[in-house]
């Protein structure tokens, strides 16, 4: 008998919220460079700075380029292609992404979704292979996290909407643990609840007590609506990308646990 834990990554093991947030602004200006003229240090520092407050929002990092735009045509409302963000605010984008997201994409003619992707990647990528130390040091892991990689007992995998390199590659810097790779299902391994049937169904970990630790409340919700995941221990991280108001809706949910991060560390020691 043992414990299996699938861990998303970012908000649970790293903030990566100032890289993410650094990349797509990177990769909007390639983007979209025309919206960017005449833009200031200090209105870009505001959507940087704002980015960390609608970060819980973001369920894959391509979101984070429109974000980006929306959040700069918030600030400069004068300009000509501001109608569809006319009277929204930061924390309007916090309470109704999911209807805001596809009225801005065609909006803006950005229904391409792989094509963002790939966009966000590259920009990853060039950043890597030109400052490699830079990239690195936008991230952090949470405190006691990477310890806890390093000395847990139980079989970890990660199960992130991250793509797997990028995942791999802090792993290995900034924790210093090199995770095998068909232990890290990262963006293209399909929904995180098939990923976690997968797991349950291979034969190794029959009988293992299953553990999800996930910081969006809505991914918990889509294990809990799926009865072929019923044996999972659930887990909102409240340390990660989620708000007062989705913690407070944790806490009524009967399968899911609020964890701190310090009992999280001591889960997995």
């Amino acid at each position: 008998m043992g414990h299996l834990y699938a861990l998303d990554f970012d908000g649970v093991l790293c903030d990566s919220c100032g890289e993410s947030s650094e990349s797509a602004v990177k990769a909007a200006k390639l983007r979209w460079p025309e919206i960017f003229v005449g833009v200031d240090a200090d209105t870009e520092a505001w959507v940087l700075d704002s980015m960390r407050t609608v970060r819980p929002v973001v369920e894959t990092g391509y979101e984070n380029l429109l974000l980006v735009r929306l959040l700069l045509e918030i600030r400069r409302p004068q300009d000509q292609n501001s109608a569809v963000s006319k009277g929204l605010t930061v924390e309007g984008i916090l309470e109704s992404w999911p209807t805001i997201k596809p009225v801005i994409q065609k909006h803006w003619n950005e229904t391409d979704r792989e094509a963002l992707v790939e966009l966000f990647g590259r920009v990853r990528d060039d950043w890597i292979a030109q400052s490699p130390i830079e990239w690195i040091k936008a991230n952090r892991f949470y405190p006691g996290t990477a310890d806890c990689l390093r000395f847990a007992t139980s079989n970890l995998y990660i199960v992130t909407t991250k793509q797997a390199r990028f995942a791999a590659l802090l792993l290995k810097e900034i924790a210093g643990i090199e995770i095998p790779a068909d232990h890290i299902y990262g963006l293209g391994s399909g929904p995180k609840v098939e990923v976690l049937k997968k797991l349950q169904g291979l034969a190794e970990h029959q009988g293992l007590t299953l553990h999800f630790v996930e910081d969006r409340l809505a991914t918990l919700r889509n294990v809990i609506n799926d009865s072929e995941l019923d044996k999972w221990n659930l887990y909102l991280a409240s340390w990660g990308y989620n708000t007062e108001s989705e913690r407070s809706s944790a806490a009524g949910i009967p399968r899911v646990q609020v964890l701190d991060l310090v009992d999280f560390c001591a889960k997995l020691k």
